[in-house]
Parts: C-alpha cells; sequence; structure tokens
C-alpha cells in the first residue's frame, strides 16, 4: 500500500481509498498460482478461462505463472458472458457491449479454473458458469478471483481468493490493471452524498 506523503499520512487516489498495490497484487496472484498445483496436483488437465474485462488479463498472468512453477504451458481462454447475465430486464439501458470469447481448446474434460477481478454478488459467475457449460462438460471449476468482497446474493464461493476485502454494499471496488489500464491498483470509492 502506497503511502507516499511527507508527513506519513496515507496517499487518498483520485477517486478512491488504495487497498492494493502492484506489489500486492503480484504477491497476490502468485500465492493463488501455487495454491492452484496444490490443489490439484499439478497442471493436469488444467485450463484457465478468463471473465472479460478484469478475468482476462489476470488468466494470462497466472498461466505464465503456473508454467514457471509447473514447466507446462497452460491453456488460457477468455470469456464474454453479456449474454449470459441475468439483469438485462432491471438495467436495459446499462447492457454492455458485447465482447467476443476466445476459448481455443475443448473445455470437455478439462479441470477448469474460472479468473475474475472482483467476487462481489455472484451473478457474474454464475453467468460465466452457464457460458461454460454452454461449451462442453468441464471434468470441474475452480474460481479464483484476486478479490473476494463480500455481499454474495448466490451460494457461490471462491476457491482461491488473493484478499478477503470488507466493504459496505454501496462502495465501489475499482480494479486497475496494467494491461488495461497501464498501472495495477486496486481503489475503494465511496458512494457520492447526495446533494
Amino acid at each position: 500500500m502506497e503511502t507516499g506523503s511527507a508527513n506519513g499520512e496515507e496517499r487518498q487516489a483520485p477517486g478512491g481509498v488504495p487497498v492494493l498495490d502492484a506489489d500486492d497484487i503480484r504477491r497476490a496472484l502468485t500465492r493463488i498460482a501455487h495454491e492452484i498445483v496444490e490443489r490439484n496436483a499439478g497442471a493436469q488437465d488444467l485450463a484457465l478461462v478468463g471473465v472479460r474485462t478484469g478475468g482476462a488479463p489476470l488468466a494470462e498472468r497466472l498461466a505464465a505463472l503456473l508454467q514457471q512453477i509447473e514447466g507446462v504451458e497452460i491453456p488460457v481462454g477468455k470469456l464474454d458472458i453479456g449474454l449470459y447475465r441475468d439483469d438485462y430486464a432491471v438495467h436495459p439501458a446499462g447492457r454492455p457491449a458485447l465482447a467476443p470469447s476466445a476459448i481455443p481448446f475443448d473445455v470437455t474434460g478439462k479441470k477448469i479454473v474460472l479468473v475474475d477481478d472482483v467476487l462481489f454478488t455472484g451473478r457474474t459467475v454464475r453467468a460465466a458458469i452457464d457460458a461454460l457449460m454452454d461449451l462442453g462438460r468441464p471434468a470441474g471449476i475452480q474460481l479464483a478471483v484476486l478479490l473476494d468482497r463480500g455481499h454474495r446474493e448466490l451460494p457461490i464461493r471462491a476457491d482461491f481468493v488473493g484478499k478477503n476485502l470488507p466493504t459496505a454494499r454501496q462502495e465501489h471496488v475499482q480494479v486497475l490493471l496494467r494491461e488495461t489500464d497501464g498501472e495495477d491498483r486496486v481503489f475503494i470509492r465511496k458512494p457520492e452524498a447526495a446533494p
């Protein structure tokens, strides 16, 4: 965590309170990679699938770490869950642009580690599992997340967590990744007060 002021006060990021810096994220992903190897007794039949957008670069990083640890290349895919979301009726104007999924391997029989940046209500993970099951029948699906902030609405739990981050429901967790934002940092933004 960055404390870059001369008097030792925590430096406030524009728009939020810093939670993780680049080194924290690197350490969390390294630990998750080791936990994946331990839980799966190696990397046999393992594949990673990152949920677009935040999970995709994290899956690529985990694959590189797993290759360093196990000496084998782990297949990586990117999954768009836009068509599987259950909140279109509630927020029809907020429909995200769809991006193509890119899963260059057959998921059938694979031990899939689904990767995302933040686990919140569980609805994104539910949509991702539905999307994966439409592609084949994996031997199993495990979930790896950089952050678990609680407030689950569905009975979903991560198998691998970088950091448990207690938050208020109305707070916003902002994850910046170097692949998409030019830097690795995580912030919590408080809700703006009503006028």
